[in-house]
């Protein structure tokens, strides 16, 4: 009995010695790994695109000849293009009266280059601007309690391209704190008194949320108590990101996006007239003003000339080259009826950022705000750029593409 109780045990040894061993090996080996999975290269599309003028929507029904106006404006911020130059020398050659001869030039000295988002996509939103009307004065009074200002002489304004060539166009905006440069005042702040503001108050106005407006257009005509009138054009800007209040209403449930207007914020602001300071500092952003000299007209686009209303449309320089005309197929404000026409970038904005993204600029006073105050359209862009020599067209796109 003791022999076999000893050898039951015995006869187990080799098979428990080795589930051991074939334990240990399994904790001794390196992990698993699955193999890796390169991730998804996405190279962003070319932001224009040479087509056919075929491929231009409205294009045989339009008349150029307004945007050839427009153009002609334009010429002199081109003169150090030769393409450009030759262009615009060629158009004292033509009859701008002539409808049909306006387009042939068009399209024999431009091929048309539909603008792409950075996903390859072609659609994107077409806003709308103008020039309001405000009421003011001269000295501030018990009606006139808001002030429009110049630049403060504390804003610093750093060119970024002077130091960095590849950060050339950006610019950064900040004030002294002591050897430290830091943002400037918030709009929040300026409202409150903490920017040193005092002395560069242009004009006074009656109304913070017409101001406010003013601000987002960035050009107004302002009529004074005395009679006299007044514009007010854009000189400098905080720094601070543009922010919408109309997107702030929308996300607390104020009002819908079919409801969404700069009517009805200015009527949503009417009756909660102890929200208004609140709801405007929600957008941080500050715009500065010179007092123009210019005739009232029309005010001055990026460019330095006076815009066209229906013409000029202002654009992302960075993607469409300011001056360039530009083809833009979209619908009229709340509506579905198309709004296709030939117009002119010369202007820009700080809310007009990315490729297919443009603010139409739609003229002076009342009429003109009620069209742009209610635009946000999906639209598409085609910008025009000068033909160039076959010997060179060959490093831009194929022959075959050639219209």
């Amino acid at each position: 009995m003791i022999s076999g109780s000893l050898s039951r045990p015995n006869s187990f040894l080799p098979v428990s010695w080795f589930l051991v061993l074939l334990i240990l090996a399994a904790c001794g080996r390196p992990p698993v790994t699955p193999p890796l999975i390169p991730p998804e290269i996405i190279i962003p599309a070319d932001p224009m695109q040479a087509v056919t003028w075929d491929d231009v929507p409205g294009w045989q029904q339009e008349d150029p000849r307004p945007a050839l106006e427009a153009f002609v404006v334009s010429c002199p911020s081109l003169k150090n293009d030769a393409q450009w130059q030759t262009v615009c020398a060629d158009m004292s050659q033509i009859d701008t009266a002539d409808m049909g001869e306006v387009r042939r030039f068009f399209e024999s000295r431009f091929i048309p280059h539909r603008v792409n988002n950075p996903d390859g996509t072609d659609r994107g939103t077409i806003t709308g601007y103008y020039v309001p009307d405000l009421q003011g004065s001269r000295t501030s009074n018990e009606n006139y309690r808001y002030p429009v200002l110049g630049v403060p002489d504390d804003l610093l304004v750093v060119d970024l391209g002077a130091l960095y060539p590849d950060l050339k166009g950006r610019r950064l905006r900040g004030r002294l704190d002591g050897r430290r440069v830091v943002p400037y005042w918030s709009r929040t702040e300026i409202d409150t008194g903490l920017a040193s503001t005092a002395g560069k108050e242009l004009f006074w106005v009656e109304d913070p949320v017409e101001l406010f407006f003013l601000h987002i257009q960035g050009s107004g005509r302002i009529s004074l108590e005395n009679g006299e009138r007044v514009m007010v054009n854009y000189a400098d800007q905080n720094g601070h990101p543009y922010r919408s209040i109309g997107r702030m209403l929308l996300e607390s449930g104020a009002m819908t996006r079919d409801q969404m207007s700069a009517q009805n914020i200015k009527a949503w602001c009417q009756r909660h007239p102890d929200k208004v300071l609140q709801l405007l500092g929600e957008n941080p952003s500050y715009v500065f003003f010179r007092s123009a000299q210019q005739d009232l007209a029309s005010p001055p686009g990026a460019l330095g000339y006076p815009l066209t209303p229906e013409r000029s449309l202002a654009v992302d320089p960075s993607i469409i080259p300011l001056g360039a005309p530009v083809f833009i197929a979209t619908t009229w404000p709340n509506s579905s009826r198309p709004l296709q026409q030939l117009m002119v970038a010369q202007d820009t904005g700080g809310a007009i950022k990315g490729a297919v993204r443009a603010d139409f600029f739609w003229g002076l006073g009342s009429e003109a705000g009620a069209k742009a105050g209610r635009m946000k359209q999906d639209g598409r862009l085609w910008v025009l750029l000068p033909r160039i020599e076959p010997a060179e067209s060959d490093r831009h796109f194929k022959s075959g593409d050639l219209p």
